[in-house]
């Protein structure tokens, strides 16, 4: 299968009505430092999957710190998106989805926060292709 290691602009949930929607109607579950939650819209776009990466200014005070962490997230989840969008194929629409960073250390590493982001993937593509 051909994959896309790519970001683009149309992968980024940022309508404040699908937004809203999501945090109102959507489900979730928690993992150690990340909080997912998903909802799956039956808009018709060309992406299987619409993302929101946030990290919250309480905990992390400094820009440079949710910065770098919110960073690492596109990263990991950039290289790893083809979990999820391989088994989301046979569904029709959209999923939308928000990643919440919810650890405590500002001092993560790629590889934990890649690990992190492969069970979330993993776990939420197990979800998801189920229900269908």
């Amino acid at each position: 299968m051909n994959r896309s290691f790519t970001f683009r602009k149309a992968e980024r949930l940022s309508h404040r009505t699908q937004i809203d929607n999501l945090f109102h109607e959507g489900l979730s579950f928690n993992l150690p430092s990340f909080k997912v939650i998903y909802l799956t819209q039956a808009s018709l776009t060309d992406v299987p999957v619409k993302v929101l990466m946030t990290v919250s200014k309480k905990k992390f005070k400094r820009s440079v710190d949710r910065n770098r962490i919110r960073r690492l997230m596109r990263e990991a989840y950039r290289l790893h998106k083809h979990i999820l969008t391989d088994k989301l194929v046979a569904i029709p629409g959209c999923l939308h989805m928000a990643l919440i960073y919810v650890g405590d250390r500002k001092d993560i590493g790629f590889e934990e926060t890649e690990q992190q982001m492969i069970r979330c993937l993993e776990r939420l593509g197990g979800i998801v292709g189920s229900s269908t």
